[in-house]
């Protein structure tokens, strides 16, 4: 029985780990007949796992998802992998960051123990980094709301947040209509979910912030389109207009840069903001933790600066002209650290 128990426990764990599986590669894999392994399957079906039957010549076995969800099997390497990743779950999705902990607790008390040793082992603590922009939670209704619509290609109805979250009225200054839009994809960088979708008002594809959005689900479908560009995640890096909102920091400036919005949208921190100003030019609004850091990421654009706002951002970067002046000036001409 402890080998029938064991056996089992192993198929269940081959079936998770591909789509599907043929009879004869189960039975050599588990080195049993394929007898056997049709009577393993009857009793994992009977304790609710959700074996379908592939028929054809390329058919086989393929655990497919059920009404409820059933035990689940992880091998050591796969436990570990589950629980570092809930660790280091960002939380981004109200909610999260409780329900990775219960999960987490949950892993652990099945845990045998030389297994729960090596995970607590790799235990992290969780740091805040300064130099990324923190990202506001989402509301995981509006979250599931637009992922069903990307998963069933059904048409949106989005209306633009503040913010702070709250919807403005018409008649607003910041008001705008609804938008109907076909959701093609979500896309999760620098902390933020973004949409990639089709704008059916204006026939042009846009990137919004689902923290941003409230949705509206249609039933109506729509045909995928062609996505604009080959590399998804560099279309959502060069948008400048994806709806993006200064994090509060300590300090915040702006300066205009002779670049482009694109180039510059896509090595901007995440959280800052950046306006399209003409083909060449741009405006960067950012912040940091002093005046002297905004002037510092903004001299890595290596671009000309100019109209910097507020007047400390300016004063900021006339003190770290002269500390850059004074570096040059002093030292051994000699000296391999001299900057020349």
């Amino acid at each position: 029985m402890a080998s029938t128990s064991r056996r089992a426990l192993r198929l269940l764990s081959l079936l998770g780990s591909r789509r599907q599986w043929p009879l004869r590669e189960l039975a050599t894999r588990l080195d049993v007949s394929e007898r056997t392994v049709r009577r393993d399957i009857e009793t994992l079906r009977q304790l609710d796992y959700p074996i379908t039957t592939v028929h054809g010549p390329d058919g086989g076995y393929r655990l497919g998802a059920g009404h409820t969800l059933p035990p689940l099997l992880f091998d050591d390497e796969q436990a570990l992998a589950v629980a570092v990743a809930l660790q280091t779950a960002p939380s981004t999705v109200f909610g999260l960051g409780d329900d990775a902990a219960r999960a987490l607790a949950a892993l652990e008390q099945v845990m045998p123990a030389p297994l729960r040793a090596s995970m607590q082992s790799l235990r992290l603590t969780r740091l805040q980094n300064y130099w990324e922009f923190p990202a506001p939670p989402i509301d995981p209704t509006a979250l599931t709301a637009v992922g069903a619509a990307v998963r069933h290609r059904h048409v949106l109805i989005t209306e633009t947040l503040r913010a702070d979250g709250s919807r403005p009225e018409p008649g607003d200054d910041d008001f705008l209509p609804a938008r109907r839009v076909e959701p093609h994809h979500l896309v999760v960088w620098a902390g933020r979910w973004y949409l990639v979708a089709y704008d059916l008002a204006d026939h042009e594809w846009r990137v919004r912030r689902v923290d941003r959005l409230h949705p509206r689900p249609t039933t109506h479908r729509f045909t995928a389109r062609e996505l604009p560009g080959e590399d998804l995640a560099q279309f959502v890096m060069r948008s400048h207009d994806r709806g993006d909102t200064p994090a509060a920091w300590p300090c915040t400036g702006s300066a205009r840069l002779d670049l482009p919005a694109g180039v510059v949208a896509r090595w901007a921190p995440g959280g800052s903001v950046v306006e399209h100003l003409d083909a060449d030019h741009c405006r960067l609004t950012l912040g940091a933790w002093s005046w002297a850091g905004i002037a510092g990421i903004l001299a890595t654009f290596d671009a000309e600066l100019t109209d910097l706002r507020p007047p400390e951002l300016v004063q900021a970067g006339r003190r770290l002209a002269h500390r850059w002046a004074t570096m040059t000036e002093t030292g051994d001409s000699d000296d391999p650290t001299r900057l020349s």
